[in-house]
């Protein structure tokens, strides 16, 4: 039986990824990030602080941290409890905010890098708010809500002359960049198809009754750009948002910044010619599906067509002889590639967690969820395989990249926006129109040009229209 991966295990693994900085510097452990002098440090601020934005606050303690910004005033009240911990750390220095509009009129002066951890619906126009004022940018994944903000971010930090960073933590690791290594050396040849799934699941949605707005939420912030709803708790507290389309970009949102950067990234690969989506239940008017299988086929020079495949959920388990460890037959199986499953009763491994399986015309190679621990499959032809030359530089972790080119100047990071996460991110959104065209109504892609050519009524979902008072 699959294991699934609860919000709260995944919330853990995520941070853990993200670099031990966050949790040193809190518990007054020297901080991995190093010690710049103290004129030098730059002048940081988190938006979304109580929420994700916990993982990206010891980095930012560790410079100059300078304000806070979120909605919730009971999550604000815990990020400055967590910082009160921080020995030496003066709290009294840090400004609070609900509303990061206000802060950035106010304190755009004493800012030079904002971290920005809300839920998507507010991530371009906080990130482009801080870029136009020429603020360094680390936006946490997904990078946008939508295809056309994902171009627009882009576009903006190389006009503006500003280093940017997707919180893709994977891209910074050490796997991403063997796998590239491996896979260009040949290891398993040309590669045909990709198959890549993530063990997270989230239930259902329905709307619940409106009821009050919670003491200390600001409820009009916290809707920002979305068209306005009245309060109902299956969109707040977290994560009720991820799958509501006005607010989230569902599991393929959530995850697929991670698990599919290896097959953008490693095969070097831009907008997709099409997108389909293959099966998908538990879609309603206003929900992400629950059950997903997609199919994306990406063009290449000189080769033929990419097929990638994308699978998230669990479906019901119809056949008795499909069991758990305990011998019990299980009510659900994850949905993941078939492949898998054949790969686990041909060679005895398991594959237990999320990941990739890149299919080559020579062999098979798989990768975990951060494009971590590649394997040519099986195990004898990987210890077979001369270990590749490594070509492509090494870093420490997502922040410390990002940091330092902010300091520095320079090579821009890993995961910067005009040239790596802003395309990923417009072909990974290509999906969602996929999933909201239906199973079987292929979506034909012109992504230079941000346009869904044979199905025109998804092409009002590539820009959507912002509440008055927000924008780009």
């Amino acid at each position: 039986m699959a294991r699934r991966l609860s919000r709260r295990e995944f919330v853990k693994k995520t941070a853990l990824a993200a670099g031990a900085a966050v949790g040193a510097h809190l518990s007054g452990a020297p901080c991995i990030l190093g010690g710049p002098s103290p004129g030098s440090r730059l002048g940081t601020a988190v938006v979304g602080a109580g929420g994700r934005g916990m993982a990206h606050l010891g980095v930012a303690a560790g410079e100059r941290l300078v304000a806070l910004v979120d909605v919730d005033d009971n999550r604000m009240a815990g990020a400055i409890k967590a910082l009160e911990k921080s020995p030496g750390f003066d709290v009294s220095k840090v400004k609070t905010y609900f509303d990061y509009r206000k802060m950035f009129d106010e304190m755009h002066k004493d800012i030079d890098v904002v971290f920005v951890a809300t839920p998507e619906n507010h991530h371009a126009c906080a990130s482009m708010a801080a870029i136009k004022l020429g603020k360094h940018v680390y936006c946490e994944k997904p990078l946008t809500h939508d295809v056309y903000e994902a171009r627009a971010l882009g576009e903006a930090a190389r006009q503006y002359k500003v280093m940017t960073q997707m919180g893709d933590q994977g891209h910074a690791g050490e796997g991403i960049r063997a796998l590239r290594e491996y896979l260009e050396a040949g290891a398993i040849g040309t590669v045909l198809e990709t198959h890549s799934w993530q063990t997270q699941v989230y239930g259902p949605r329905t709307r619940g009754p409106t009821k009050p707005v919670p003491p200390g939420l600001h409820w009009d912030e916290w809707i920002g750009p979305a068209p306005y709803r009245d309060y109902h708790d299956s969109l707040h507290p977290s994560p009720g948002w991820y799958q509501w389309m006005d607010f989230g970009t569902g599991l393929l949102g959530g995850l697929a910044p991670h698990v599919m950067d290896p097959v953008h990234w490693c095969l070097q690969l831009k907008y997709p010619a099409s997108c389909v989506a293959l099966e998908q239940e538990g879609r309603t008017p206003d929900v992400w599906p629950t059950l997903n299988t997609l199919l994306y086929e990406f063009p290449r020079p000189d080769l033929p067509p990419l097929k990638a495949y994308w699978y998230d959920g669990v479906r019901e388990n119809k056949d008795p002889d499909v069991k758990g460890k305990a011998g019990n037959m299980v009510t659900t199986i994850l949905n993941r590639p078939r492949l898998a499953d054949e790969l686990e009763k041909k060679h005895g491994r398991e594959f237990t967690g999320g990941g990739t399986l890149f299919v080559g015309d020579k062999g098979v190679m798989v990768c975990g969820v951060y494009g971590d621990g590649p394997r040519i499959i099986p195990e004898e032809k990987h210890k077979e395989f001369p270990m590749p030359a490594k070509k492509y530089p090494r870093t420490r972790d997502i922040h410390t990249d990002f940091l330092r080119a902010c300091k520095e100047g320079g090579e821009p990071p890993c995961s910067n926006l005009p040239d790596v996460a802003g395309p990923f991110q417009e072909a990974m959104l290509v999906g969602n129109l996929a999933m909201r065209a239906g199973v079987g109504r292929k979506v034909e892609w012109d992504g230079p040009n941000m346009k869904c050519t044979n199905l025109a009524e998804l092409n009002q979902y590539v820009k959507r229209e912002y509440r008055k008072g927000w924008t780009l």
